[in-house]
C-alpha cells in the first residue's frame, strides 16, 4: 500500500555519470560523481530531514543490475524541493572535501 506521508530518495537521482533516462533527476551541475549512502544521509540531516529508513542493498528499478541504495524521508515539501535542497548540500560538501 502506498505511503503518502513519506518519499523514497534514491542515490541514482544524484549520480552525475548517469543520464536522465537511467534515473538522474537533477541537472548535472547539481549532481556529484558516485554519491554514497552516508553522504546522502548526512546531507538530508543537514537540510533538516531525518531519514526514517535506509537500505544499501536495494536496486534502483531502472538499473536493476547494480546495487544502489535509498533513504525514506518524511514528506515535508514536494519531492523536487527536497531533492534540490539535498543536492545543494551534497555539492557543497564535495567541494569542501576536494580542497
Amino acid at each position: 500500500m502506498k505511503d503518502y506521508d513519506h518519499i523514497v530518495v534514491w542515490l541514482d537521482y544524484f549520480n552525475k555519470t548517469l543520464s536522465r533516462k537511467k534515473g538522474r533527476r537533477l541537472p548535472k551541475d547539481k549532481c556529484i560523481f558516485d554519491p554514497s549512502l552516508n553522504e546522502l544521509i548526512e546531507s538530508s540531516k543537514a537540510v533538516g530531514l531525518e531519514p526514517t529508513e535506509t537500505n544499501d542493498q536495494v536496486r534502483y528499478p531502472r538499473r536493476s543490475y547494480v546495487r544502489s541504495g535509498h533513504i525514506v524521508l518524511e514528506k515535508k515539501y514536494t519531492k523536487t524541493e527536497i531533492l534540490n535542497k539535498i543536492a545543494v548540500n551534497l555539492v557543497a560538501k564535495r567541494a569542501k572535501q576536494s580542497k
